[in-house]
């Protein structure tokens, strides 16, 4: 548990950021039962399992004179956070979800009140074609990034099998470091490091202009309309066997984010040469977060919490400024005329994000951030990262999940997946793994962007890209 000296603690600059008259971000996590839910106590389970991980579970956000925010400490009353919508009876699942599907649309434009700690529970005890019911978290992003909040509830929640047992997450490949340090070892490093510098430069400037002037083409993924984070989203999810995935990874020598970036990537081209002929080759650019822990796995939330922590709670990213690839030419300089590969999209996205990641430009723009909030103050700092995600045309999102099911006090959760609300853009991609699946929730500007085509070109996309590379 995090204790502070006294009933006051400074929000860090990133929560000051996403909780602004600019912008304010929340996470919609939803956890889906094997079981009904309607004997789940869950006021009982708020106040004993959920508000001790955290206290910024039981503080409220204050403003000072100078501008500066901090975390104020105030005694809970748990049912004011808990909401049970009235809802038919007896209806099909069918219809359960779409009234879930326009729920959580109808909750994400709700602002958190104010005067109270920045989280709700929704408990939607009806079944859907997914679970015997569900249960809607809604935690303003200042209190922490997704994998702080979703680190959260986990420590909820226990193992099915073995309640005793701790919960286990998917290996993460980590990149080898050079290693000699002879004269011809450090000469060889020279062109790498020349390489190094250039990209750091380069991705910097770039992702400079793309705050501020340069702007994505409007396209049938971005409308460009102003005040997107003030309009109603659809939302829908879809899933995908890891075990597919991986055989893709292992067949190109990849890694499953590749795979999976290139997998959305391609799906998101095909629909938008669906719907407007060349606009699969137009100025797209995807925005995705990049987590700037060395993520392992989760921590418990006492060790998030520790003075210097090895993977701190509170918002920790970067944003990875992702050109889309063109359909006619995925690679800058290919030929056109050539005959299309699905896998190009796989090798881009590889290139691309292998690039970006293994340079400084995002401890760049963290400086560059924290340098303009000293000016100018943190709301200039938010209309940055604000024009940040409207000038780009899509966002993704990535975390793990673990490997085996989970209960709640004796309920079994058979899938969870999480949106991310008040976003300035018309498409959003948020990707989780559970027991041996992947979950992709895919939140679109309604009546902009047709759902259910994007869901099968995404479907599509898939399938194109695992007969190409895992021939049967």
């Amino acid at each position: 548990m995090e204790f502070y000296e006294d009933r006051f603690a400074p929000v860090s600059p990133s929560g000051q950021y996403l909780n602004s008259s600019v912008l304010s971000l929340t996470i919609v996590a939803v956890l889906e039962f094997e079981v009904p839910i309607h004997d789940l106590q869950t006021i009982y389970l708020l106040k004993n399992l959920f508000i001790p991980i955290n206290q910024r579970f039981s503080s409220i956000m204050v403003g000072e004179k100078n501008g500066t925010k901090k975390w104020k400490k105030v005694e809970v009353n748990v049912k004011d956070h808990v909401r049970v919508p009235m809802f038919p009876a007896g209806k099909s699942p069918e219809y359960y979800d779409r009234y879930l599907s326009e729920y959580i649309s109808r909750i994400s434009l709700e602002s958190l009140p104010e005067h109270q700690p920045l989280w709700e529970v929704h408990v939607l005890p009806f079944p859907t074609a997914n679970a015997a019911g569900n249960l809607i978290f809604k935690l303003h992003h200042a209190l922490g990034d997704g994998y702080s909040l979703i680190g959260a509830l986990l420590s909820c929640l226990k193992r099915a099998e073995n309640p005793a047992l701790p919960l286990t997450f998917p290996a993460r490949r980590l990149s080898k470091s050079h290693e000699g340090g002879d004269v011809k070892s450090i000469l060889k490093r020279v062109p790498q490091v020349s390489s190094w510098v250039m990209n750091t430069l380069l991705d910097f400037g770039w992702s400079v202009l793309k705050s501020s002037v340069l702007k994505d083409d409007v396209s049938p993924i971005r409308s460009g309309d102003v005040g997107l984070e003030l309009l109603p989203m659809d939302i829908t999810t879809m899933e995908f066997d890891l075990d597919h995935i991986k055989q893709i990874k292992t067949s190109l020598k990849v890694t499953l984010n590749d795979v999976i970036t290139g997998v959305i990537l391609l799906g998101t081209r095909l629909y938008m040469e669906g719907e407007e002929q060349n606009s699969g080759d137009s100025n797209s650019t995807a925005l995705v977060l990049l987590n700037t822990r060395n993520v392992e796995g989760y921590k418990s939330i006492s060790e998030m919490v520790k003075p210097k922590a090895t993977m701190p709670w509170g918002n920790h990213f970067s944003f990875l400024h992702v050109p889309l690839p063109k359909l006619s030419s995925p690679f800058p300089g290919h030929d056109s005329s050539a005959k299309f590969n699905p896998l190009d999209f796989v090798y881009a996205s590889h290139h691309i994000i292998k690039r970006k990641r293994n340079n400084a430009a995002a401890l760049l723009t963290g400086g560059l951030l924290d340098h303009v909030r000293k000016i100018k103050g943190p709301e200039t700092t938010s209309r940055y990262i604000y024009n940040t995600l409207s000038n780009s045309s899509m966002g993704i999102t990535n975390l793990i999940g673990p490997l085996e099911q989970m209960t709640l006090s004796d309920h079994p959760i058979c899938g969870l997946y999480f949106a991310v609300a008040g976003v300035p853009q018309s498409l959003e991609i948020t990707i989780l793994s559970y027991v041996g699946k992947l979950r992709i929730a895919i939140a679109v500007e309604k009546d902009f962007i047709d759902l259910k085509k994007f869901k099968s070109c995404i479907g599509s996309s898939f399938e194109t890209i695992f007969k190409a590379a895992v021939p049967s």
